[in-house]
């Protein structure tokens, strides 16, 4: 998707002046008009330009975010909510200004159930956070998207990261919310029960659809006991092809692997250098196996011997706590490291996910565009369901880069779509992959996305611009 096919989106600017004028009387030095902070709660991962609200309000509580909807919905003032920014598809960006509605002051976990192995929390709480409260329960949440994201955005995204295998994604693992609509309404889509047959599926419908149709005030979420023993390891191969057959057959052999990343040779020099890692410089493939101690030892030894079936050299494995974080610090950082094999550069994250039996082919396909296009573009990979992210490492500013990025951007999803997967696993579509879902589920698809959006958010202040492309005419 080109800069210039962003979807603009008119500014409203006598609604504007109005809403400002309201906010900062009623929220004082909660609401804040700097450039620099209004910069910060745009889009800054990645190339994408950031286009900046107009103002920055910090809700402290479900009240006040129903408070903030309504002063924006009453003067037709686009309303954008924010958790720590780490999403990677221009979903925080303002294109038609507005406000942007910070949720990082809501963050107090509100109940914890250890015997129905659930939690309430509010959407600025952290995945980090969660976690260091729930370590003396013998609990922990999994979803683990890589950065300490805030839990709100983690589910507006559908974000899934390096447990999916096991664990399933955020689409999994949120069994109700709350969430204002564009009207300051309320909405709680369900209660804390397993499983429930009344009526539509609200839950899943607002998990991951970007904050277009609701601001999620409260999450309930499924937790997970923290296993008894933990065994990680990483394990060489002469190519990615071989490593992704060897992840096909563990999957297929049914070993209940927790974790299952791969790092091509490139990515790997760039950790190795990076977080002084002591390994061959090939691609790899970093595990971890949860369980009792038995079955922890036994899973490591099975996919050891079929890792040799594929010309892999030695799995290397432990349980050591200290050493295992030492490889998925290294994991966790590949983006920071992958930034040093370009110095000065900014990079272009993109993810596509496609059927495990596809996964090696599509790799392969994408490595010989890399080569024959001269990118320098690492690949990592959630490979036990078939996604990978590719970083396409540009000079900052440089058009020529920019096209060809977007170039080989473009050939990847559609490669992607042609092998029955999707042009995003994680990363979702925000303005970056609004040109691909229309080739996904199709215009008919799209259209009825957009009648539940006229529906829901009639005015369009809800995030607008974003998930599809507008149409105009």
């Amino acid at each position: 998707m080109a800069l210039s096919d962003l979807n603009t989106v008119e500014r409203n600017e006598a609604g504007i002046a109005a809403v400002l004028g309201l906010l900062k009387q009623r929220f004082g030095e909660r609401f804040q008009t700097g450039q620099a902070i209004r910069e910060q709660h745009a889009h800054t991962t990645t190339y994408i330009p950031v286009q900046a609200p107009d103002g920055v309000v910090f809700a402290e509580n479900t009240p006040e975010v129903q408070e903030i909807v309504r002063t924006c919905a009453q003067h037709r003032v686009p309303v954008i909510a924010f958790g720590t920014g780490t999403s990677l598809e221009g979903a925080v960006n303002a294109p038609g200004g507005g406000i942007s509605l910070d949720t990082s002051r809501m963050n107090r976990i509100v109940e914890v159930n250890p015997q129905d192995l659930d939690c309430t929390v509010e959407p600025g709480v952290t995945r980090h956070q969660l976690n260091d409260y729930l370590r003396d329960t013998g609990l922990f949440f999994p979803i683990d998207p890589g950065a300490n994201a805030s839990l709100g955005g983690m589910a507006a995204t559908r974000a899934s990261g390096t447990n999916a295998v096991r664990y399933g994604t955020m689409r999994d693992n949120v069994l109700s919310l709350t969430a204002v609509m564009a009207d300051g309404k309320l909405v709680t889509t369900g209660k804390r029960a397993r499983k429930s047959s009344a009526g539509y599926d609200l839950t899943r419908l607002l998990v991951g659809s970007e904050g277009t149709l609701g601001i999620i005030t409260s999450l309930t979420l499924r937790l997970s006991g923290i296993p008894q023993a933990i065994s990680g390891g990483v394990c060489p191969f002469p190519s990615v092809e071989q490593a992704c057959e060897a992840v096909i057959a563990t999957i297929q052999m049914g070993v209940p692997v927790a974790r299952i990343e791969l790092v091509n040779a490139l990515q790997m020099r760039a950790m190795i250098n990076y977080s002084k890692l002591d390994y061959p410089e090939s691609p790899c493939l970093f595990l971890e196996f949860h369980g009792s101690d038995a079955s922890v030892t036994e899973q490591a030894q099975s996919f050891g011997e079929i890792a040799a079936e594929f010309g892999g050299g030695q799995f290397i494995w432990t349980t050591v706590a200290e050493e295992r974080n030492k490889l998925w610090k290294a994991r966790h950082d590949a983006y920071w490291a992958s930034l040093t094999l370009r110095p000065g550069s900014r990079g272009l994250s993109t993810d596509v996910c496609v059927p495990i039996s596809r996964l090696a082919e599509c790799i392969a396909e994408t490595e010989s565009d890399i080569a024959e296009m001269g990118l320098i573009a690492p690949i990592v990979g959630h490979v036990g369901d078939g996604n990978f992210h590719t970083l396409v490492l540009m000079e900052d500013g440089d058009r020529k880069d920019i096209e060809l990025a977007e170039e080989f951007v473009a050939r990847l999803n559609a490669r992607a779509l042609r092998m029955e997967g999707t042009c995003t696993g994680e990363h979702g579509i925000g303005q970056g992959k609004i040109g691909f879902i229309e080739g996904e589920i199709g215009v008919a698809g799209v259209d009825v996305m957009r009648a539940i959006k006229a529906t829901l958010d009639p005015d369009n202040i809800l995030n607008p611009g974003k998930i599809w492309p507008m149409r105009h005419g």
